[in-house]
Formats: C-alpha cells, structure tokens, sequence
C-alpha cells in the first residue's frame, strides 16, 4: 500500500522528513537541502520530490500562520512570475532528463550552497547591503523554480538574490516562507500532469505527516537551545558529504 516496503526507503523518507521538519522549525537551509539527496539515494529523483510535496505543503501553511503578515511585496513580485517560469522549465525537461541528470543537479545545487555558506560567512560578510535588482530577482527567480520543481532546493538560489539585501530578519523569513509557499502550490499542477501522485505515494506521505509535525515543533525548540557553532558546521560536512555522492552517481550515470 505504501513505498516502504523496503527498509531502506523507510529509513530514508524518515531522515528526510525529520530534516525537512527541522529546518521549517528554524534550523536552516542546509536541513531543507538535505531531504531529496537523502531520498534520492534510493529512489528516483522526481519521485523522492513529489513524496515530499504534499509533506511541504502542510508545512508551509503552519509556517504561514505563524509568519502572518512579514513579508516583502517587492520581492515577491519581482521573484514569484519567474519562479513559475522555472517550474515550467523544469515541467517541460521532466520528461526526458534522466534521473541520473538529476542526481548531478541536486548534487551540484548541494555543493552550491555549502560554496555560497562558505561565501557569506568568510568573504563577503563585510560587503554593503545591496538593492532591489529586477534582472537579478529574474535569474535567481527562475533558478529557484526550476531547482525547487526538479529537487524542492529552491533555497540557495532564493538566498543568493535576498541575503545581500540584508532585510530585518523576521521580514527576510517571512518574505521566504510567502515564497515557497506559493512555489510549491504552484507545483502540484505539473507534478500530478506528471502522474506522481499514486495512491502508494499519497499514503506514503500519509503516513509521514505526524512526524513532519514532532519535526516542525522539535526545530522550533532546538533553536532555542543549540548551539549554532557547533551543529552548522557539521551539517554542511553532511551536505557537501551527500552532495558530492549524488554528484559522483549522476556523473557515473551518464557516462
């Protein structure tokens, strides 16, 4: 009835769930990135993602109520129309990028983000805030749909154009939850045209919810507590870690 007939993808979709759960809570980007590579590593790309979706979108709507009213009308007008440019894109390649393609790209966005975290925190700390830039809010937009459609890691891309603007924190999270709340709406269009969602796969994610909510509520209570000096570090070794084997197995793929 479900896709967890083989261990393996149980273990696998608990993780992922758990860290997709802990970075709604607030514990950051590199637990988000971390869902689909885990999931993929045992089963299809495009199907890890649309298990997730239905998981996400239950998040974003906890995430929406308790972010109501933060959010940048700016950004969100300049970003969201070519989001869904990039979902289309993604949408329309689905059919023949292979999953091995698409184990090189979630890899490659993996390792991307730990190279931009490294960015941020060590070279450009220093640097001015910059400004509202509507060729920019295109590209980064549209990288971040077509990265969110094909692996849900819309993250870094949305990050790239937004934390150079250095907004109030509360703003910058609201502004992200708006943002891909919407973009992962926007998805479940393409991803059923798609034929993901089954019964096995809509139970499957069932299934998970009541541990995407302990997860949900579990990031909110570790960020109170943990110590960020040490548990970023170590979750960007895990990234670049699961990163670089999806880059590995999509290169061996399509050789």
């Amino acid at each position: 009835m479900t896709l967890f007939d083989d261990p393996q993808v149980l273990l696998a979709a608990l993780v992922a769930v758990a860290l997709v759960g802990l970075s709604k809570g607030g514990l950051g980007g590199a637990f988000a990135l971390m869902g689909v590579p885990v999931m993929a590593l045992v089963l299809p790309p495009v199907q890890a993602a649309a298990l997730l979706l239905p998981i996400l979108l239950m998040m974003d709507a906890v995430s929406l109520w308790a972010w109501r009213g933060w959010f940048s009308l700016q950004v969100l007008r300049a970003m969201l129309p070519a989001a869904v440019l990039g979902i289309a894109l993604g949408w329309a390649t689905a059919a023949f990028t292979s999953d091995a393609a698409v184990r090189l790209i979630v890899g490659a966005v993996a390792l991307g983000f730990v190279a931009r975290m490294v960015w941020v925190q060590w070279i450009a700390a220093s640097a001015p805030a910059a400004g509202h830039r509507p060729g920019m809010a295109w590209l980064w937009g549209s990288v971040a749909g077509f990265t969110s459609f094909v692996a849900h890691a819309g993250g870094p891309p949305f990050q790239v154009y937004t934390l150079p603007m250095r907004m109030d924190p509360r703003l910058y999270t609201g502004t992200s939850v708006v943002f891909f709340a919407v973009v992962n709406t926007v998805k479940v269009a393409p991803y059923a045209a798609l034929g993901m969602f089954d019964t096995r796969l809509v139970l499957s994610a069932l299934a998970m919810l009541p541990l995407a909510v302990l997860a949900v509520l579990a990031g909110a209570a570790l960020v109170k507590r943990m110590r960020a000096s040490i548990f970023y570090p170590f979750m960007y070794v895990m990234v670049t870690l699961v990163g670089a084997k999806l880059v590995h197995d999509g290169v061996m793929g399509l050789i």
